[in-house]
C-alpha cells in the first residue's frame, strides 16, 4: 500500500478556540510582513478539502475534554502553541507600563484577549528585553512611519494609539553579545533601513567581534557583519544625510540583564530599568552571561519583555513537562499516551520560524501515518468523529463556527479594509465575530 492509499480515507477535523482560523499567522506575524501571511492561502486550500472540516469557537479542555475527543477519533494531534509568557522574574515587573511582547503583539494584531491592553505610549524611551525577531517586530512597529502602517492590517485602535505615541527611542537589551543575538538578518536589515530612524550602538560592545567573524557559520556571520557595519563603519554620505534627518533612534544594548523595573518615586508606574552588566564566559552559541557585579539604570517609561513564550497544559489527562513547558514526545508521538500526537511549539518549545514549525508538523503527520501502517495505531474499528462531538457541543450550548462561517467574517473584514486602503480591518471581539458568523 503506498502513502497516498494509506490516507485516502482519512478525515481531518480541526478544532480551534477562536471563531477564526490561522492562529499565529493572523495574530503573531507583524502587520508589515504581508508576504509571510501568504501561507494562509495554502491553509485555506487544505481547509476546503472535502475530507477536512474546521470547527472554530470550540475550547478544547473546557467545551470538550481530550478524553471525549479520544473516544470520538482514532488520533488527536495537539497543536495549540505557546500562549504563556516566560516571566522576567524581577521586582517591579507588574508595574503599569510593563507589558509582555506577546500581549503587545496581540494588541496591535487584533487578538481579542489583548484588546483591553491600551498601552501607554506617552514616554520618549522604551526598553525591550530580549533580542529575537519578536523584539525587533515590536521595535519596528513602535518606530515605523505611520503612513507605512496605515497600509497594513494593523488594528485601528493600535494605529490611533501609535499616531499619538511620543516614543522616539527604543533600546533592545540582551544578556549576551552581538554574536549571540537571536534575531535573523531580514529583521535586522529592516531596522537598519527603517525610514526616519538612526541606529545608536555602543562601540565597546563590539570589541573582538571582527576577529571572530571568520569562524562563524554563514547565516550568523552575515548577521554579525551587518551589525558591525551599522555600529562601527563610517556611513556613506547618503546614509549620513538620512541619519541626520532621523527623528527616532533605536539601538542594541548587549551584556545586560534586568534586575529590577524601577518605579517613579511616589507614583505607581515604570520610570526605568536597572540592568546588571554581564561578561561572557565561553564563546559562540554556548557562551554564558556571567554577572560582573556592576549595575546601571536606564530611564524609560515603557518596558516590553520579549524573552520567550511557554506552552500551557490543556487538560489534566495530557502528559506535560512543566519544566520544559512542552508535551513530552518522540517525533510528535506523546509519551505514554497512545493515539495522542503533538506538533508546533507545543512539541519543540518556542523556536524557529513558520517554515521550521511546518516541517516539524510534517514530521508529526509522518509519525501518525507510520503508526497507522504498522498497526501501532489501531484504526480497525469505526469511530464517530465529529458526529459525537457535535452533539456533545450542542447539549452544552456551544455553537461551532465552520469554515464557510469564517469566510463571512473574512469577507466583511476585507470589505472594511478596502474603505481605508488596508488589506483588512479585523473584527476585535469574539462576540462580534460570532454575530457575523451566525448571520
Amino acid at each position: 500500500m503506498n502513502d497516498r492509499q494509506a490516507h485516502q480515507n482519512v478525515q481531518v477535523d480541526v478544532y480551534e478556540r477562536l471563531p477564526v482560523p490561522f492562529g499565529l499567522v493572523r495574530f503573531g506575524v507583524a502587520p508589515d510582513h504581508p508576504e509571510v501571511k501568504n501561507v494562509i492561502n495554502t491553509f485555506t486550500q487544505t481547509a476546503k478539502h472535502p475530507r477536512c472540516s474546521f470547527y472554530g469557537n470550540v475550547n478544547v479542555g473546557e467545551d470538550v475534554s481530550v478524553d471525549e475527543l479520544q473516544e470520538a477519533y482514532h488520533a488527536i494531534v495537539l497543536s495549540y502553541g505557546a500562549e504563556g509568557n516566560r516571566s522576567v522574574g524581577v521586582p517591579g515587573e507588574d508595574l503599569p507600563g510593563v507589558y509582555s511582547a506577546k500581549d503587545f503583539v496581540g494588541w496591535y494584531n487584533g487578538l481579542p484577549s489583548c484588546q483591553e491592553l491600551r498601552p501607554d505610549l506617552s514616554c520618549e524611551t522604551a526598553v525591550i528585553l530580549g533580542q529575537g525577531n519578536v523584539a525587533l517586530d515590536v521595535a519596528r512597529i513602535l518606530l515605523s512611519p505611520l503612513d507605512a502602517l496605515k497600509k497594513t492590517d494593523i488594528t485601528q485602535p493600535a494605529l490611533e494609539a501609535l499616531a499619538q505615541s511620543r516614543v522616539c527611542r527604543v533600546l533592545i537589551v540582551g544578556r549576551r553579545g552581538p554574536m549571540q543575538v537571536a534575531s535573523t538578518i531580514k529583521e535586522l536589515r529592516e531596522m537598519v533601513n527603517l525610514p526616519g530612524t538612526r541606529p545608536e550602538m555602543v562601540a565597546a560592545d563590539f570589541d573582538g567581534v571582527a576577529e571572530a567573524l571568520k569562524d562563524l557559520p554563514r547565516p550568523r556571520k552575515r548577521l554579525t557583519e551587518l551589525m558591525l557595519k551599522t555600529a562601527l563603519e563610517m556611513p556613506t554620505e547618503k546614509e549620513q544625510e538620512r541619519r541626520k534627518k532621523a527623528s527616532r533612534i533605536w539601538g542594541f544594548r548587549f551584556f545586560r540583564s534586568p534586575v529590577e523595573i524601577l518605579a517613579e518615586p511616589g507614583c505607581n508606574r515604570v520610570a526605568g530599568v536597572r540592568l546588571a552588566v554581564n561578561k561572557l564566559e565561553g564563546s559562540g552559541e554556548k557562551a554564558q552571561a556571567v554577572l560582573t557585579g556592576e549595575v546601571e539604570d536606564v530611564p524609560c517609561g515603557l518596558v516590553i519583555s520579549s524573552i520567550g513564550y511557554r506552552s500551557l497544559p490543556i487538560d489534566p489527562t495530557v502528559p506535560f513537562d512543566s519544566r520544559r513547558a512542552i508535551v513530552p514526545n518522540s517525533m510528535g508521538r506523546v509519551h505514554n499516551a497512545a493515539g495522542l500526537y503533538c506538533s508546533g511549539w507545543l512539541k519543540t518549545g518556542p523556536t524557529g520560524v513558520i517554515a521550521t514549525t511546518m516541517n516539524s508538523s510534517f514530521d508529526t503527520a509522518r509519525s501518525l501515518l507510520e503508526d497507522v501502517e504498522s498497526g501501532k495505531l489501531d484504526v480497525s474499528s469505526a469511530k464517530p468523529g465529529s458526529h459525537m462531538i457535535s452533539s456533545l457541543l450542542e447539549k452544552r450550548g456551544v455553537k461551532p463556527v465552520t469554515f464557510s462561517d469564517w469566510e463571512k467574517i473574512d469577507d466583511l473584514e476585507t470589505r472594511r479594509g478596502e474603505v481605508s486602503g488596508k488589506p483588512r480591518e479585523k473584527i476585535l471581539t469574539v462576540a462580534a465575530m460570532l454575530k457575523v458568523a451566525q448571520t
